[in-house]
């Protein structure tokens, strides 16, 4: 398994997230405020040059007002439809 930051499945998670960040009208600055961050923090996040961890991915989905079960769910059955 790779550990590019730039992987196939790297990349369906990011669409999934900016995706559903886009579905709930918000913009980047509004979640950085959420999580009392820079906005250049979910830039960094959303365009691949900063990894998520999974206490970050929680934090991002609740910013968002996602349960994280099911933005996590969103993410497999991304990564799923690529295997």
């Amino acid at each position: 398994m790779t550990k590019s930051l730039h992987s196939v499945s790297y990349a369906s998670l990011l669409d999934i997230l900016v995706a559903a960040r886009h579905h709930k009208g918000l913009t980047q600055q509004v979640v950085a405020d959420k999580l009392r961050k820079p906005q250049s923090y979910v830039a960094k996040i959303e365009g691949g040059e900063r990894r998520l961890d999974i206490l970050e991915f929680v934090a991002l989905a609740k910013a968002m007002d996602i349960d994280p079960m099911t933005l996590f769910a969103d993410v497999l059955r991304g990564i799923k439809k690529e295997t």
